[in-house]
């Protein structure tokens, strides 16, 4: 068997897709499986290695504070070319990027699976232009043989659709981020650390864990809140710390941004403040697969991960006060840290990429075995 894991989104910067696409990737290779990733290009200067094939180019697109892809094949051409050496026998596609999408299935004699990782409920942009949404289940009706949803909320749009869906969540690699990774040492100075990791732009809400640490520097004196990230509020949030004078905060240069095992591993309190638009969040298991304890805001794709989990805490959206109650009992317990800490580490293991790619292959079985019974008859 040989998978083209398709991405639309550009391997030119950091992403949640991205890291699943790799996350996949690396354990089909594992296993013998022949597998390439076709992703679109957002420069000239692009080369990420023989395995993955540029096809196609990604055009930047932010939208209500968040930002996204346009992705678009200027030849068709090529498409038809890579296909046709390839010979993929299943295209898995991930997300639904407008207009490649439809040109891809166009070429495609493939068995074509899609991992849909949106919130549409949670998008902003799809509420302003509800004919996507449309459009998407006619494509997906069309030529797609099967759909994986990374929350069951991801599936809602699918209700109707007549072939197999199944909730496969995100996985994680318990080999990059475990208790054992090396700290940073600038850091290891007896202040409890509280960390922020993540794209710093509106929906990530760092403004209200920022508010939140205006009110524990009244309460609280020895802690620091690490913030690891760029986007473009960075600068704006920046000049907001030095304005309101808070003296526990430290934003990372990017230089240092891709060693986030460490930044796991430095702190003792990992903080997701997402405000909207979230689907799952593997930031929150790196975070628990080091061993931290989790505290996040309640938005629909927290709250579908965390609900009934002993590994975090979920905070009212949008509630800096109660996240910094939250906070505040977390620095001044370190009982309670290691508690929750010691029981994220055992959650986790159920989104080893061991048995997330074991479910992903068993759904690849039984779409094939659905497209041959409809061809049957």
């Amino acid at each position: 068997m040989k998978v083209g894991l398709v991405c639309f989104h550009t391997f030119s910067q950091p992403g949640g897709v991205k890291k699943h696409v790799l996350g996949l990737y690396n354990e089909y290779k594992k296993r013998g499986i022949k597998v390439k990733i076709i992703v679109p290009r957002r420069s000239k200067e692009e080369n990420y290695g023989k395995d993955v094939i540029l096809l196609g180019t990604s055009l930047p697109l932010t939208f209500s504070g968040s930002q996204s892809d346009l992705d678009i094949n200027f030849n068709p051409l090529a498409i038809g070319e890579v296909l046709k050496k390839e010979k993929f026998d299943v295209l898995h596609f991930h997300n639904f990027g407008f207009p490649s999408i439809f040109q891809i299935l166009r070429k495609s004699k493939a068995l074509n699976i899609l991992t849909f990782h949106g919130n549409i409920r949670g998008s902003k942009f799809l509420k302003y232009f509800p004919v996507l949404l449309e459009g998407i289940k006619e494509i997906v009706k069309w030529k797609v043989d099967g759909v994986i949803g990374v929350a069951s909320f991801n599936l809602d749009i699918f209700k109707d659709l007549k072939r197999p869906k199944i909730v496969i969540p995100n996985g994680i690699d318990l080999k990059e981020f475990n208790p054992q990774v090396k700290k940073i040492k600038k850091f290891l100075d007896g202040k409890i650390n509280i960390l922020f990791l993540g794209r710093i732009e509106e929906r990530k809400g760092l403004a209200y864990l920022l508010r939140a640490c205006k009110i524990l520097e009244k309460k609280v004196k020895n802690f620091r809140l690490i913030v690891v990230g760029e986007g473009p509020l960075k600068a704006d949030l920046k000049n907001w710390a030095i304005k309101n004078n808070l003296q526990n905060v430290a934003f990372e240069e990017k230089t240092v941004v891709r060693d986030a095992s460490s930044y796991f591993n430095t702190c003792d309190i990992y903080c997701t403040p997402a405000i909207f638009g979230e689907s799952f969040g593997i930031v929150i298991l790196e975070g628990m697969a080091c061993g931290k304890p989790v505290v996040a805001f309640d938005n629909e794709g927290y709250k579908e991960l965390l609900t009934g989990k002993r590994g975090g805490i979920l905070v009212k959206n949008r509630s800096y006060k109660e996240l910094a109650n939250v906070l505040e009992k977390l620095i001044k317990s370190k009982k309670l840290r290691k508690k929750i800490g010691e029981r994220a580490l055992k959650e986790v293991k159920e989104y080893s990429w061991e048995k997330v790619a074991d479910r992903v292959l068993d759904f690849y079985d039984l779409c094939r075995k659905e497209k041959e019974k409809i061809k049957f008859f």
